[in-house]
């Protein structure tokens, strides 16, 4: 019998151990990363078409409410209304909001709203829902959705939608099999624009999508027409004036207009301009009816690493003049995607909202998804290669650089245990504490220093770290993965000259001895022991070495039963597999469903096309989890079913607003005289 004294030790020990999530049957919790969106911290915001010079800060207002991440916003019809994308609730869905019409007015709707509002479209399937429109009599949404699959592999799901919101009858625009995405409605509700790839489809691209523009009846997709060629994001000044952007053979992003006529055969581009000059980069152009010869484009220009929102008046006496938005309100903050109202009096934008002005970003954001059942939970983390302890009550993860363990209630906080490069995790299976990884630096050639090392963080009242080097001669030796028995650890290395596979002893590494796995010119890398020990699954470009395709196989340990398990299709890439807890299945980042967006449309993404999916291991069964225009990766799966409750609020992301523009818009060149770059300042 235990006396009060140690009953009130082992209470308080309760207390202070973080409790494992419970353990899941048939699903258990897969966490993963989206590049840079944990620190989005998006709202809308509108500017007077013609700010103040005195002080044009006062003058934004905040149109959406600081819950979650809102982007892509619309005035509706009658200027008196906010159409945008949220990512509220954990997964994206349309909203309308009142337009606020004071600052006052902002912070209160701010504060009331969040309660009130409800998606528009609640009872379509969990996908990506973009680029919203209503029609002028506000009776239909058109927007993009993923919520089909496409037939092929590699091919994307976007597609543009019409809903009638009164009854929630839904009809496809664009055909099936071809992908579109950022549409437009024209002022009669009539037409619609939207850049599509047409039967081509998707080859591959990460900055352009060298889309075309199509033009359709709004009603029901008929009468489409390729109306203009090599362009993307269409905005209509009127019936017959369509703007949109182009990135030209000089590298630059320009803003054209097209003089659009109506025949018996369809929609055709009667003449088309370049209103933009070379020099710096203009797109994701807007207009409005009721501001008649301006146009709002977001500008890249040389001197400055921020997008920003600039009118150009492209009427027949206004000289092309430009005119700053908002750069004088916020010089050092990223403004995309702008808008105009119908009455042509303010442009709205979307930016980081900054700090006390709504949600803080978390380190764990439970995501809902259309591919897992009720005992099954997806995460996505503020940090890369992501795992989870085997006893459930821990999460491993890099920053690159450093290397961190938090708990996932967050209790005890972030806790730095490596400050260098490190990439990957894994813990080991038997031995408490222990994670592997590999530290040097990451996508780099086979003879650079990366070794692997187990790190070993003692017990919970033990703060002290040790790390222990497991392999020798630093040939990018990485991606350690343990044995369910504790014993090995296989691991990729370019020791030969080609990145393959070798199995060490887990905690002697190569003085224990080392095996080789697998042989050939290629590159096998992204390992993970299966549960049950039987299989090691991998990412490869044997079947075209060199060529940057990758996709998944399957080993046994013993060298045998090598298969293929999925590729999506020839240049595409499926990487970072991981089992799942049965063995069954794997869990995997890949191009399968192509891009979702225009990039430029986005901060950076190296691959704008990672999506999460699953798949059983004899290559059944594929489903996809995520769907956003974001680049998702390294993700994990752990038999431990951790619901949204069971995650701390305390766990903040590590940075605010801490993300990057689209590298390919980088300008090199020195800055323009300020005379040749604005006509003058309002």
């Amino acid at each position: 019998m235990a006396t009060p004294l140690l009953a009130a030790l082992l209470a308080a020990a309760l207390l202070a151990s973080p409790a494992a999530p419970a353990v899941s049957a048939s699903g258990g919790t897969i966490v993963f990363t989206t590049l840079g969106r944990s620190r989005y911290e998006f709202d809308i915001f509108s500017l007077p078409l013609a700010p103040s010079p005195h002080n044009p800060a006062a003058e934004e207002l905040r149109l959406t409410d600081g819950v979650s991440v809102n982007y892509n916003g619309n005035f509706a019809p009658a200027s008196d209304s906010i159409l945008f994308v949220s990512e509220r609730n954990g997964s994206l869905n349309l909203y309308l909001s009142p337009v606020p019409s004071s600052r006052r007015e902002a912070l209160e709707s701010a504060s009331s709203s969040a309660a009130t509002l409800s998606p528009l479209l609640p009872w379509e399937p969990i996908a990506l829902k973009d680029r919203p429109s209503l029609t002028p009599d506000g009776s239909r949404l058109v927007y993009v959705s993923t919520a089909v699959p496409a037939a092929e592999p590699r091919s994307s799901w976007a597609a543009v939608y019409s809903t009638e919101l009164s009854t929630g009858r839904t009809r496809r625009l664009t055909p099936l099999g071809v992908a579109a995405f950022s549409p437009a409605v024209s002022p009669s509700g009539e037409w619609t624009a939207a850049a599509s790839p047409g039967a081509a489809g998707w080859s591959g691209e990460v900055e352009d999508l060298r889309t075309d523009i199509y033009v359709f009846r709004t009603a029901d997709g008929s009468r489409r027409s390729l109306a203009i060629r090599d362009g993307g994001w269409p905005s209509w000044a009127d019936e017959t004036t369509v703007f949109f952007h182009r990135r030209d053979s000089d590298g630059w992003y320009g803003v054209y207009r097209a003089e659009i006529s109506v025949t018996g055969d369809g929609v055709e581009a009667a003449s088309v301009e370049r209103i933009t000059p070379p020099g710096f980069h203009a797109f994701t152009p807007a207009a409005s009816p009721g501001a008649p010869g301006l146009v709002a484009v977001a500008t890249r220009r040389a001197g400055s690493d921020y997008r920003h929102i600039e009118v150009i008046d492209v009427s027949d006496d206004g000289k092309n003049a430009y005119f700053e938005v908002t750069r004088p309100v916020a010089p050092r903050v990223h403004h995309f995607n702008p808008f105009i109202s119908p009455d042509g009096a303010r442009v709205g934008y979307h930016r980081c909202r900054g700090r006390g002005n709504g949600d803080s970003p978390l380190l764990l954001e439970n995501i809902k998804s259309p591919g897992s059942p009720d005992t099954f939970s997806l995460f996505r983390i503020d940090g890369s290669f992501p795992s989870f302890s085997h006893d459930g009550k821990k999460i491993a993860f890099v920053g690159l650089p450093g290397m961190y363990v938090v708990n996932p209630d967050g209790s005890g906080g972030r806790r730095k245990i490596f400050s260098g490069n490190a990439f990957s995790t894994s813990w080991d299976w038997k031995r408490n504490g222990v994670i592997y990884t590999s530290i040097g630096p990451d996508f780099a050639s086979e003879s650079t220093e990366v070794d692997v090392v187990a790190i070993s963080l003692g017990d919970d009242d033990d703060e002290t770290i040790s790390m222990k080097k497991l392999t020798v001669g630093g040939e990018n030796n990485a991606f350690p993965s343990p044995s369910p028995d504790g014993k090995w650890v296989v691991f990729r290395s370019g020791r030969s000259g080609n990145k393959n596979l070798y199995i060490i002893d887990a905690e002697d590494g190569e003085a224990g001895g080392i095996r080789r796995l697998t042989e050939g010119p290629w590159s096998d890398t992204m390992c993970n022991w299966s549960p049950d020990g039987e299989w090691i699954a991998f990412a490869s470009d044997r079947h075209a070495p060199g060529s940057g395709s990758f996709a998944i196989y399957m080993v046994h340990p013993n060298g045998t039963g090598l298969r293929r398990v999925v590729h999506s299709g020839d240049g595409g890439r499926t990487n970072h597999p991981w089992f799942g807890p049965d063995s069954k299945s794997l869990v995997f980042t890949s191009d399968y469903a192509a891009v979702s967006a225009e990039p430029v449309s986005n901060p950076h993404h190296y691959q704008p096309y990672g999506e999460i999916f699953t798949v059983d291991i004899d290559g059944s069964n594929i489903r996809r989890l995520t769907h956003n225009s974001f680049e998702d990766g390294t993700p994990s799966w752990t038999p431990y079913l951790l619901e949204p409750r069971d995650v701390g609020e305390t766990l903040q992301a590590s940075g605010r607003c801490a993300f990057q523009d689209c590298h390919w818009l980088n300008i090199q060149d020195a800055a323009q005289p300020e005379e040749l770059i604005y006509g003058k300042s309002c």
